[in-house]
């Protein structure tokens, strides 16, 4: 069992930025050079990156088009892209501009029409983001919480074919205050697609917990790793060689 780390590339205002739990008034910004981030990832030898369009996601449409652009144009590895696609004219161009694969959360949860239809138009191109706020799943940007559970939405989708689901603690997400296991482990059980962690990574002792978790539950796929890279706590070397 290995699993794929995603190193994340959050885009605000253009720029690099970490935020915390989800607040966009609790950016720290990284790096003003999305292209040379993603370059970067790539040459410590992560296989994916992930890239969020955090001003896309409360937009409802891509506003960090150039900033994107600049990142598929300096990797050869895969791009998985979310934040703000919300109808299949924009995960369209997204595919056919290069990007692997395109995650829609919002949308999920607004209109799973669009996502049966994005994942059977394009095949292994489709993931699912299901964010949430104490197991409720949360839309927007993460500014509104429903009373949808993250298990019944991620089993919604179990026969649509979808390549993952990304499943967001927001309450963790930038916090480095570890993994939500607990509910990511009870969401996998719920349903048979890969399943990626996502929210809280400190260390390495997460992802060697992640494996261990994996090893009973073969569908968690991996993680997405953020601010715990960025800071240094977490070494891409090390982090590579836990998975």
């Amino acid at each position: 069992m290995t699993l794929t780390l995603y190193p994340a590339i959050d885009l605000k205002d253009g720029n690099c930025v970490r935020l915390q739990r989800g607040e966009m008034d609790q950016a720290t910004v990284f790096g003003t050079d999305p292209g040379a981030q993603a370059a970067a990832w790539q040459a410590a030898g992560f296989g994916w990156v992930h890239v969020v369009d955090l001003n896309g996601a409360f937009a409802g449409k891509t506003e960090n088009r150039e900033a994107v652009e600049s990142i598929l144009q300096s990797v050869s590895v895969p791009v998985q892209l979310g934040g703000g696609l919300r109808d299949m004219a924009g995960i369209a161009a997204w595919l056919e501009a290069g990007i692997s694969r395109v995650i829609l959360g919002s949308a999920a949860a607004k209109n799973p029409a669009l996502v049966r239809e994005a994942a059977k138009a394009f095949p292994g191109r489709v993931a699912v983001g299901i964010d949430a706020k104490g197991g409720m799943v949360a839309t927007e940007g993460w500014a509104e919480t429903s009373d949808l559970p993250a298990t019944e939405l991620a089993q919604r989708f179990e026969d649509a074919g979808i390549a993952a689901i990304i499943y967001t603690d927001i309450a963790r997400d930038g916090m480095k205050t570890g993994l939500n296991l607990e509910e990511t482990i009870a969401l996998a059980k719920a349903v048979s697609v890969p399943v990626i962690a996502s929210g809280g990574v400190a260390s390495v002792a997460d992802i060697i917990a992640l494996k261990a978790a994996a090893a009973q539950q073969p569908n968690l796929n991996g993680s997405i790793l953020g601010r715990a890279l960025y800071d240094g706590s977490l070494s891409p070397k090390e982090a590579l060689a836990a998975c």
